[in-house]
């Protein structure tokens, strides 16, 4: 085996480690008195619905590097991948307990508000009947019981299924029976009595075992569900390995079996017996299984949420808010007009996404406009945008699509909207082998008295307006000429396949942005060399990418300020001295997903301000295209200068990051408490304009953006 290489790992850390510990502040918004008491219960389930997908995909990706043979070490932690294995089962197994407490404890407080989930053994005569007549009637007859034995093999349990599984006897002989809960059953079976009392479906199921094997002694019986690999290439994934280790991984993957079992999870009273021989089937260590109080599927809870009794309905969850139109754009005017005057900024969710939506449905419908280009990545089941794209073509302008297939678990979706595209005479296309479009622009084409206008809508987020309504993000709607012609260009380049493009004001990853945002760092590095004050503001949603850490961290050394909003994982340690002790990390987590991307480099008139759809890691910044666009207004400037200093001022959702890779509150500092997410709602409502407001002078724009945006603390 070659030596393996020293790695540098006094200020960075294991990426999944510090993944773990994000989705440990998800669980803390459950512990949060603060936050509507079933609002608590569903930050429980995000943190389920996360921790599946964590071991489907990054525990599923490792688990197949542990298979190469060729060594390699993680350029974060020093760790082989069997290192980093270790590492995380061992991480994961007490967050189990911290779930269990809190579910319980928030099921345990829900039923003083006639919110019951029960077991059997909680429910009255009447009751039992209803379960007895509903297991008969609706559950008996769609289910598949199976004795395994030498006539009757394992089956196949798709991943994320639920299961009754059982240790049987007869006679001398010990035998294993499975039943899978099919997907076709509701979630719960809520009790007619007065209240929302309710009864999960596995629960009842695993009550009638005895029924279902009359033959048999059971011995044992719990709930098991099997999380398996979701087999993403490794192209996508933030491996940050050689190209070389990745064509060794490529091999593996051709060999071994698809979708193998990564994790166990158990509820109930299984048996020694029972684990043993599910360990043996599915091929899992004793570290790969968890055994859980709560449910394994919280997916329920969401179901709960429309029966929630009517009196006490307010209490418990957040108070109803409706994303507003921005101050700035005028409701009782065209937007094409307004945006050829003036850029504008949504910042969602406390502004719409019906102004951008409002001007896509403009074009489809001018006849100064010749086409609208677009790249999409995730859309809602419900898109209002692709009935607008479909008009446009529908009345003659050239409408071009790039729809990325491969969004992961959105790609079924995304294959119906192309097919809808396609009928209606868009042009779509389906990106690059190897490579992802996740960026989010859109370009319209105009043509006026003989002038060719473009008006270019970049963002941070998809164009999926559900979404729209829970996670922040930024949306940049400028008629500037150079963006304009930059977008031109990049939509040319893709279409032709040519990723060698260059730009003059864009980022365009992955062959642009990554050199683009080092020579920004590197500008204030040089600046804070030279006795000049420099200053690094990022906001995104994790940072993997090595060589973009040294980076910061070297510019911390320098003596340059940097500000990070990381949401989730950070691999870079903040605060280690003499290293990284200039640069300082916060993550919100509250009632939206912090989802927005920013990019600051230096003060005052001199600062450069990107957005846009980039986190910094690996596979982002060389193997996505990606875009980040300069905000060349200077009124805009201010405003996401503006939402920056709430951000940075927020005391109530804030955590910080510490040298260790640890959360912590912010330090009262006698400084007002602040939830930065509450105060941009508030402010919304409060800047709304009028639904006939009259359209505002150009001229006083300035002085309003002053009077707003004009006095504020820095970062």
């Amino acid at each position: 085996m070659s030596e393996l290489p020293i790695i540098d790992t006094r200020y960075t850390q294991e990426r999944e480690l510090s993944w773990l510990r994000f989705n440990e502040r998800v669980l803390d918004e459950a512990r949060d008195e603060s936050v509507p008491l079933f609002e608590r219960l569903k930050f429980a389930a995000i943190f389920t619905s996360n921790l599946d997908e964590f071991f489907m995909i990054r525990v599923g990706s490792i688990y197949d590097m542990t298979l190469v043979k060729k060594a390699h070490v993680d350029t974060k932690s020093g760790l082989t991948p069997a290192q980093q294995l270790a590492a995380i089962l061992a991480a994961v197994g007490p967050l189990y307990k911290q779930r269990d407490k809190v579910v319980s404890q928030l099921e345990t407080r829900l039923r003083a508000c006639n919110i019951c989930g029960l077991t059997i053994s909680e429910l009255d005569a009447k009751e039992k009947k209803q379960v007895e007549r509903y297991f008969r009637d609706y559950i008996a007859p769609v289910l598949s019981p199976q004795v395994v034995d030498a006539h009757h093999p394992f089956p196949h349990l798709p991943s994320k299924s639920l299961n009754v599984a059982m240790t049987l006897r007869r006679g001398e002989g010990q035998y294993f029976g499975i039943v899978p809960i099919p997907k076709s059953l509701p979630p719960f079976l809520q009790l007619s009595e007065r209240g929302l009392r309710y009864l999960l479906i596995e629960q009842i199921v695993q009550e009638y075992a005895g029924e279902i094997f009359d033959q048999y002694q059971v011995v044992s019986k719990a709930v098991i569900s099997v999380t398996r690999n979701a087999d993403i290439s490794p192209e996508d994934e933030d491996y940050d390995v050689s190209g070389d280790f990745r064509q060794h991984m490529r091999k593996v993957l051709k060999k071994r079996a698809r979708l193998a079992p990564v994790r166990l999870e158990i509820q109930g009273a299984a048996d020694e017996a029972l684990v043993s021989f599910l360990c043996q089937r599915l091929n899992l260590a004793r570290e790969q299984v968890f055994r859980t109080k709560a449910p394994i599927d919280m997916g329920y809870v969401y179901a709960l949420e429309d029966k929630l009794p009517p009196e006490s309905a307010a209490a418990l969850r957040f108070a109803p808010f409706a994303p507003r139109f921005p101050m700035g754009l005028n409701r009782g005017e065209k937007l094409i007009p307004q945006i050829l005057r003036r850029d504008a900024l949504l910042y969602y969710p406390y502004h719409s996404m019906d102004p951008f939506l409002q001007l896509v449905k403009e074009a489809a419908h001018d006849p100064a406009v010749l086409s609208v280009k677009i790249t999409i990545y995730r859309l809602a089941s419900k898109a209002k945008l692709i009935e607008y794209l479909a008009a446009a073509a529908e009345n003659g302008k050239d409408v071009t699509v790039l729809m990325e297939l491969r969004a992961r678990f959105d790609e079924q979706n995304n294959i119906a909207w192309a097919e809808r595209l396609e009928e209606a005479g868009c042009t779509v296309q389906y990106g690059f082998e190897g490579v992802k479009v996740h960026s989010k622009i859109c370009l319209i084409t105009r043509r006026e008295r003989g002038h060719i206008q473009h008006i270019t809508q970049v963002g941070t987020g998809n164009y999926n307006e559900k979404t729209a309504k829970l996670y922040t993000d930024l949306s940049l709607m400028t008629a500037n000429p150079a963006i304009g012609a930059d977008a031109a260009a990049f939509f040319q380049n893709i279409s032709t396949a040519n990723l060698e493009g260059e730009y003059r004001h864009l980022l365009v990853a992955p062959n642009g942005l990554k050199d683009r945002l080092i020579s920004l760092i590197d500008g204030e590095t040089a600046k804070a060399r030279s006795g000049r004050a420099a200053r690094i503001f990022l906001k995104c949603n994790s940072v993997t990418d090595r060589e973009l850490i040294d980076k910061l961290a070297e510019a911390s050394q320098a003596g340059v300020d940097i500000r990070m909003n990381v949401r989730g994982i950070c691999c870079l340690r903040p605060g280690v001295p003499g290293l990284t002790d200039r640069i300082r990390v916060f993550s919100i987590v509250g009632r939206y997903l912090e989802h927005a991307r920013i990019f600051a480099f230096g003060a005052g008139q001199d600062q450069r301000v990107y957005i846009g759809s980039a986190d910094l890691m690996t596979r982002n910044t060389e193997r996505r295209v990606e875009i980040a666009c300069p905000i060349l207004d200077e009124g805009i400037r201010r405003q996401i200068a503006h939402y920056v200093d709430i951000l940075c001022r927020d005391t109530e959702k804030a955590r910080f990051l510490d040298e260790q890779g640890h959360y912590h509150p912010v330090p009262d500092e006698g400084q007002p408490p602040l939830d930065a997410q509450a105060a941009l709602m508030e402010e919304a409502v409060r800047q709304e304009p009028p639904a006939l407001a009259a359209s505002p002078v150009p001229a006083a724009r300035r002085g309003l953006l002053d009077r707003l945006f004009g006095h504020r603390r820095r970062c």
